[in-house]
């Protein structure tokens, strides 16, 4: 206080000892600038004051990213170490940032989840289903929220549940509000990471994470931590897990205990790679204790779907013979793969293309009903806009509710 006062008065006496003609100079400056911005305001924003004229209201979306964008409060991920760090270094540095690392231990906040999560869950969900969100939630754009309206579309009395503590905020609720307004069953909720691994096989990985015996590798820690997450909620409660970059096309209350297959192989028709960006289980299934007994022993931070997609696969060659389990062909989840997906953002500009259109609709809403969805494969088309007339335009018109600003 004192020295803020020391500031107040050093600045009183450099105004007292200003000369007149200086004060004015200031502000006349001070009038020319805002004058000048007035006027460039008239000449640059024509198009606003169209918008006034014609009682422009903004669209949900834009009401949706204003409010997220105020969300600034999470940018700095102390989870992420820096680059070309030994796994020596890279375990010590990690260790003097526990402390910040609040998703690894437990609050007042995160103590509230589990009853938060049957409160939610016993008031009458049709079906149950989850997602994970570690980012700001000024990053839960256009097409994350995509995937939710498509969700309600397909299953309009099922519950979603979205594991998060940056969308557990009054930022968060209001851009979900409008799901809300409609009567629809969402809720994000801040994880009790703790809660959730207690009495499996995956306690002991984050003990030996939180004492520094476990390397987190050089990939970001949230993604793995989103690849356990669904695993122990699958676990805890039962439901579908389902990743943000999904367009939903079908209901999904006759499938169980399911995994869709990424790729098969052309020769025997057998599937090589499994996914788990949807995934299907009951509650306290066995599958989902070998699942995360094998995160908790081979666990590598170092290498790309490690502990994700080829945890599944290598599990399920394993014992999956063992379980009852159903692995569904890459159409169910996967009918586009990585490779071809931007086609389906494209415009189409000749009669070929809209032929090729056509074609692709009546097979991914057909099909004899084994697609159920679409994985928009987010790292790789995120920045693609949806085309007029494209593939993408159609589906999503055919299988949202709100349906605004689709072609962002």
């Amino acid at each position: 206080m004192a020295s803020q006062m020391k500031i107040f008065h050093k600045w009183a006496l450099l105004l007292s000892s200003l000369p007149l003609v200086a004060l004015i100079f200031i502000f006349y400056a001070n009038s020319i600038f805002f004058n000048i911005l007035s006027q460039q305001q008239i000449f640059t924003g024509k198009e606003n004051k169209a918008k006034e004229n014609m009682q422009y209201f903004p669209t949900l979306q834009e009401k949706v990213d204003e409010l997220a964008s105020l969300d600034d409060g999470y940018d700095s991920d102390p989870t992420i170490p820096p680059e070309n760090l030994t796994k020596d270094e890279r375990s010590e540095w990690f260790k003097q940032r526990l402390p910040q690392v609040e998703i690894l231990g437990s609050t007042n906040l995160t103590k509230q989840f589990h009853g938060r999560v049957l409160e939610f869950l016993s008031s009458g969900c049709g079906i149950q289903f989850y997602m994970v969100w570690f980012s700001p939630a000024k990053f839960f754009g256009t097409r994350d929220f995509l995937a939710i309206d498509t969700l309600f579309n397909s299953h309009p009395q099922g519950c979603l549940m979205i594991i998060s503590r940056t969308m557990d905020s009054t930022r968060g609720y209001r851009i979900l509000k409008p799901l809300l307004d409609r009567g629809f069953k969402v809720l994000a909720v801040t994880p009790d990471l703790p809660f959730l691994v207690k009495n499996t096989p995956a306690e002991a990985w984050l003990e030996g994470l939180k004492s520094g015996k476990k390397d987190p590798g050089f990939i970001p820690l949230p993604q793995n931590l989103c690849n356990l997450i669904r695993l122990t909620v699958l676990y805890k409660y039962g439901g579908v897990y389902l990743d943000t970059d999904i367009i939903i096309l079908r209901d999904f209350s006759e499938l169980r205990n399911s995994i869709g297959a990424q790729s098969i192989d052309p020769a025997t028709k057998q599937w090589t790679i499994l996914n788990n960006a949807v995934m299907v289980f009951d509650m306290n299934h066995p599958i989902l204790l070998d699942f995360m007994k094998e995160f908790s022993l081979t666990f590598n931070g170092n290498i790309w779907g490690f502990n994700g997609p080829f945890l599944l696969t290598r599990v399920m060659k394993r014992v999956g013979s063992d379980y009852n389990v159903t692995v569904l062909q890459p159409e169910a989840f996967y009918p586009v793969d990585w490779f071809k997906i931007h086609r389906h953002f494209k415009k189409p500009e000749i009669a070929a293309e809209r032929k090729w259109i056509k074609s692709s609709l009546n097979e991914l809403n057909g099909n004899g009903g084994n697609i159920y969805a679409l994985h928009l494969w987010n790292k790789r088309s995120k920045k693609l806009k949806v085309g007029e007339g494209s593939v993408m335009e159609r589906l999503i018109l055919d299988h949202c509710v709100i349906c605004e600003n689709i072609y962002a």
